[in-house]
């Protein structure tokens, strides 16, 4: 085993991880650990925007308001008001950094960028660099991280557990790409790993989180707070043979509409605000259609838009399409809802700060209370945003702590066997099809007691692997996806009613 020390440790680096580092490293020494492959998470695939309050026209207690609604009833207002008072600040900090937002060309345009509207906002506020938001931004804020002399980035280690001695989390165990262990030691360490929608079979981004952050700070003792509340996207892009590809919300928002298989507009039938109801609501319409009609998929149909607009605002999501042999601009989008969201995290304070001490979690690991039971459209990049930048302040006063905890490593082996390949992958897919079966869009208490058996069923399975062979990037992740599924799956059975993004047949939804 080989050791290191570091001033501050980000284990992430999409838009949380990236900001953070960036804001910090004027006071601190930053080690930054990002994928290898810039696919891995979700920050670059968010194509919709970042919602903030900067027309002339929108009021902060306007975005407090939708929020609020959409988190139905359980957002924590102070989180909510925090969140959307520093949100303009955010915004022009990443324009400052070089974001190529898109701008509005119109002659008599109140703001300089183009705003959309998403479903949930009572208007637009949507800031975009096209239709791949954060794609623009963390190229923009890589580039920076990559040129400043105070930031280290690494890219060719896993971290696979958290370090903790008495005075709390001080570092990380991570496996290099040759499955050799590394102790990272760490005056304070920040989790920017994102968040658990790889615990579902279909998902918005090709290789998503499986809850890995916040199952390594639960096992410090940090709380998990909010699980059942996994946000599913309505519109993911309906290809059984390709990979995943999101349907940015902002085509609803521009005026997308979505149909059943015989052509038939349904969303009025199911909300009044049809296609730009929260995704809640949307994505189990959806679902409803598809079982009412037996199909593999709904329709989402812009072609009603000039042509022009519509490769204007979704370059990408026409690029992408046409490469699956579809052309958006003159025949709909076949659409089918996937996992997109956890809404739920390591429970954090307004400074990311957790329940333990020098562990922070920003982004999609962490539960702010922004969300409350459902997130908003384009909340989250502004979450990381705001987060970050908040517990940057916060890490800039907290350095004086000295690098010297054992953390100790006694069960992992470097010596023993390797395990077989693919079992733990394996396994993982077993999980992912118990939790798309009975913890998704619809549950019930039937079902969720049937997931509950089953997941304890695999964690044996699991738990031999670990017995027997040395620890690799794949058992761990095995045993992180299995330890969030089993307390997402015990948090939706203990909310004895249907409210937001979780809904259960045996329960009626609460009014609030």
């Amino acid at each position: 085993m080989t050791e290191s020390e570091h001033d501050v440790l980000i284990i992430g680096g999409g838009v949380a991880g990236l900001t953070l580092a960036l804001e910090l490293a004027d006071r601190r020494c930053v080690t930054l650990l990002r994928p290898t492959r810039d696919e891995i998470g979700a920050s670059a695939w968010a194509q919709g925007g970042i919602a903030a309050v900067l027309a002339p026209q929108d009021t902060l207690e306007a975005h407090v308001r939708d929020t609020l609604v959409a988190g139905d009833g359980l957002c924590d207002e102070r989180a909510v008001r925090f969140t959307v008072e520093h949100g303009p600040a955010a915004i022009a900090w990443l324009i400052d950094q070089g974001v190529p937002f898109t701008r509005d060309t119109s002659t008599d345009a109140p703001y300089p960028y183009h705003l959309t509207r998403e479903g949930g906002h009572g208007t637009r506020r949507i800031i975009h660099a096209a239709d791949a938001t954060g794609r623009a931004v963390v190229d923009t804020l890589l580039a920076r991280a990559n040129a400043h002399p105070r930031i280290r980035l690494i890219a060719d280690q896993q971290v696979i557990e958290l370090c903790a001695d008495r005075q709390g989390c001080c570092g990380a165990l991570s496996l290099d790409t040759e499955g050799r262990l590394q102790r990272l030691r760490a005056r304070d360490t920040v989790l920017a790993t994102g968040g658990a929608s790889g615990l579902y079979r279909h998902t918005t981004s090709p290789n998503p989180a499986c809850g890995e952050g916040m199952a390594m700070a639960a096992a410090l003792g940090a709380r998990l707070v909010d699980l059942e509340f996994q946000q599913f996207h309505p519109t993911c892009l309906y290809d059984p043979e390709g990979p995943a590809f999101l349907i940015s919300e902002a085509v609803r928002g521009e005026g997308g509409v979505l149909r059943d298989t015989q052509g038939r507009r349904f969303m009025p039938d199911y909300d009044e605000r049809g296609e730009l109801a929260p995704r809640d609501i949307v994505a189990r319409a959806i679902q409803a259609e598809m079982q009412r009609a037996g199909s593999q998929y709904v329709a989402l149909d812009i072609t009603h838009l000039p042509a022009k607009t519509i490769e204007h605002h979704f370059p990408t999501i026409v690029a992408h399409c046409r490469t699956r042999g579809i052309d958006i601009r003159h025949e709909p989008i076949p659409v089918v809802p996937a996992a997109h969201y956890s809404c739920g995290g390591v429970a954090t304070g307004l400074d990311g700060a957790s329940d333990i001490a020098h562990l922070y979690a920003i982004g999609e690991v962490a539960r702010t209370g922004l969300h409350g039971a459902n997130r908003m459209a384009s909340n989250s990049l502004l979450e990381c945003l705001v987060f970050a930048r908040s517990a940057a302040e916060a890490l800039r006063h907290d350095h004086d702590r000295p690098l010297d905890c054992e953390c100790p490593a006694t069960s992992l082996d470097e010596w023993a066997p390797m395990p077989p390949d693919g079992e733990a992958n394996a396994l993982l897919e077993r999980l992912r099809d118990v939790m798309s079966e009975h913890a998704a869009i619809v549950r019930s208490d039937a079902g969720l007691m049937t997931a509950q058996d089953q997941l304890k069923a695999l964690k044996r399975d699991g738990d031999r692997l670990n017995e027997r062979y040395r620890p690799t990037v794949a058992t761990r992740r095995l045993g992180h996806a299995l330890t969030v599924a089993t307390a997402l799956v015990e948090a939706a059975l203990q909310r004895r009613e249907s409210r937001g993004l979780h809904y259960n047949r045996d329960h009626p939804p609460i009014q609030t």
